[in-house]
């Protein structure tokens, strides 16, 4: 081989391994997947009697997913990340949302006019399943048809222990669950010291109500464990309906939490291992104590550190959890987040 031709050759070779060389580190990263766009959702309030626009009307866009619904915190209501108020004319937008399928929950303004509504298929419904599901797509803006508020009723009762038939004070009603801070109680419907609670301003329909207290089970109305089950009470228009709950006891859930440092104010929250639904919540010290209805079958997320909240056992999302199933004997479930 002449020498010319060989440094050819040479400086060929050469420059073929420096192109895959450069080239290895790119062909090695795996390009990342951008998010899907978010979708939006568009629809008009009107009065169902006159077909007046309805101005301030607030829908929230509630997940249908069980791991997106338990994404919920101290002090927030179980009802998502998305929301929109209507206009002068009644036309309500909500940007930004994530695709995925939601429920739409109408809270207006002015509750003496108009009552709450889950927005159902053929008007307004108390009943978050069978309320319409919005398919939201990504980039995509989805119209739902009209939404037509009813006038409100109220709901009124009184909470008891239902071993002693004594008033229960300070016990929470709720037609959405929420997660309670324990430094700020007043965010919702609470029973005086004769055990009576009253929640107003909620559409004509069957509503099922929760009911929550310190050292009880927190039950649906009729004393049962999940929503599914819950004896639903009849609202009507500008009247007040009578709801009466007794709470029991319930299981014993309780553990120890062994953390580096603790949250100021960590929590132990339940929720319905198939649905999400928020079933107790527990604050924390070196330990908790949750009461839990025996049957039902929860999964435990424990707010208790300044990082990311854990899931029995040691899962760091819902769907990861492992599901406890609650008897009548009491039960230890421990928390390290050390």
């Amino acid at each position: 081989m002449s020498p010319t031709l060989l440094r050819r050759l040479t400086t060929t070779i050469t420059v073929a391994v420096l192109v895959v060389e450069a080239a290895a580190p790119a062909l090695a990263r795996t390009p990342e997947t951008a998010p899907p766009a978010p979708g939006s959702v568009r629809g008009v309030v009107r009065d169902a009697a006159t077909g007046a626009p309805v101005t301030r009307a607030c829908a929230t866009l509630v997940p249908v997913d069980a791991a997106a619904l338990a994404a919920v915190t101290i002090g927030e209501d179980q009802l998502g990340r998305y929301a929109g108020c209507s206009d002068e004319q009644g036309t309500l937008v909500a940007e930004g949302v994530a695709p995925g399928e939601y429920r739409l929950l109408v809270r207006p303004y002015d509750t003496a006019a108009h009552g709450w509504q889950w927005v159902g298929r053929h008007g307004g419904t108390g009943e978050r399943e069978r309320a319409r599901v919005v398919r939201v797509s990504a980039g995509a803006v989805t119209d739902v048809p009209t939404i037509r508020l009813d006038p409100p009723g109220t709901i009124t009762g009184v909470v008891t222990d239902a071993a002693t038939g004594a008033p229960v004070f300070r016990a929470l009603a709720m037609v959405v669950p929420y997660v309670p801070h324990p430094k700020y109680d007043d965010h919702g419907p609470t029973t005086d010291e004769e055990g009576r609670y009253t929640i107003t301003g909620l559409g004509p329909y069957h509503w099922p109500v929760q009911f929550a207290a310190n050292g009880h089970a927190t039950v649906w109305s009729g004393g049962v464990g999940t929503r599914a089950q819950a004896r639903g009470v009849r609202v009507r228009a500008h009247q007040t309906v009578t709801l009466d709950q007794a709470l029991p006891a319930g299981t014993l859930v309780s553990g120890a939490v062994r953390v580096d440092e603790l949250l100021t104010y960590a929590q132990v929250i339940a929720f319905d291992a198939t649905t999400g639904d928020l079933a107790g919540v527990a604050d924390v010290g070196d330990a908790y104590a949750l009461r839990l209805l025996p049957g039902q079958r929860v999964k435990l997320r424990c707010d208790c550190a300044y990082t990311q909240p854990v899931w029995h056992r040691d899962a760091a999302s819902f769907d990861a959890a492992t599901p406890l199933r609650v008897r009548r004997t009491p039960v230890a479930v421990d928390f390290d987040l050390g």
